[in-house]
């Protein structure tokens, strides 16, 4: 066995030498019939161009396919960078879309400001509210108007329907209101149609209850509240809410103001009473006739 490996050997070594050698002659005639620069030759490369390329179809249709698979995965490369940067303008647009919203309730909210109707000798300032102090004890806002808008400790403040609180401590430039449900709230009210008056007292929940009520058997729940403007702590008939029967089977107020977004107030500029610094003021002008003695023997004599 170890003398026929070794004649195969012997013998297979010329045979690829020669295949070797006559692969290489060919491939130089190859190479040189298609240098050659002849009519003939010429007529001869695309006699076999015709002849073999056709026969090739099935060699290149892997190449083919290859092809359309890379020109595939560049297709949904491009499909996929679109998608991604579809992606990114949808959440750019969902942003926009809620600063729209936001701008619309703001608008709707300032537009329900300007419906209000007020008393013609009241004027208003209008702000902003900056923040809410947060304490579980104490309920207020501040605003960006102060002293140097003319603000004043007591003054009213109101939302686009209805009373919110008052002024308690102004600033150069901040003010802060203290609103109806806080614990030291105490506003005089009445209750219409039956013309009960009443005292909203604040309990830190947004349906404060009402006390002092003259005759509670002519209230209903759903009859109206405005202030009464006893005491001058607000001005007379500005809406409050409705009355409303709490859990507690206290009648309680239904406040008309939306606590729940409080972005802009109007702050009320109350006019001034006529102030009297003097008991004389309280006396008719007329002359008092002078009844001293002095007067009395003057007039006998």
């Amino acid at each position: 066995m170890a003398i026929d490996r070794r004649g195969q050997e012997e013998y297979g070594r010329p045979v690829r030498r020669v295949l070797i050698g006559v692969l290489v002659v060919l491939l130089l005639v190859i190479f040189g019939a298609w240098r050659i620069d002849n009519p003939r030759m010429e007529r001869f490369r695309s006699a076999i161009v015709d002849k073999v390329v056709p026969s090739f179809d099935w060699a290149l249709a892997p190449v083919t396919r290859v092809s359309r698979m890379f020109d595939d995965f560049q297709s949904y490369t491009r499909i996929y960078e679109q998608n991604q940067e579809l992606r990114r303008e949808l959440q750019q647009m969902k942003s926009w879309r809620e600063a729209a919203i936001q701008l619309e309730q703001e608008n709707a909210r300032l537009l329900d400001l300007n419906k209000v109707r007020l008393n013609a000798q009241l004027t208003f300032v209008t702000g902003v509210v900056l923040t809410d102090n947060g304490s579980p004890f104490r309920r207020s806002v501040l605003l960006n108007v102060g002293a140097r808008d003319g603000i004043q400790d007591g003054w009213a403040t109101m939302d686009g329907l209805g009373l919110v609180g008052r002024i308690a401590g102004v600033g150069d430039s901040t003010s802060r209101v203290i609103l109806l449900t806080d614990t030291n709230s105490r506003v005089p009210v009445t209750i219409q149609p039956s013309g009960q008056k009443a005292l909203l007292v604040g309990d830190n929940t947004l349906a404060p209850p009402v006390d002092i009520v003259e005759n509670v058997e002519d209230v209903r729940p759903g009859d109206r509240v405005v202030t009464s403007g006893d005491g001058k702590v607000f001005p007379a008939d500005i809406l409050v809410g409705q009355i409303a029967l709490g859990s507690d089977r206290r009648l309680r107020v239904k406040l008309a103001a939306d606590y729940g977004r409080l972005e802009f107030l109007r702050v009320l500029r109350t006019p001034h009473s006529a102030r009297i610094d003097t008991v004389g003021g309280l006396i008719a002008a007329d002359e008092v006739p002078d009844l001293s003695p002095e007067t009395a023997e003057a007039t006998d004599g």
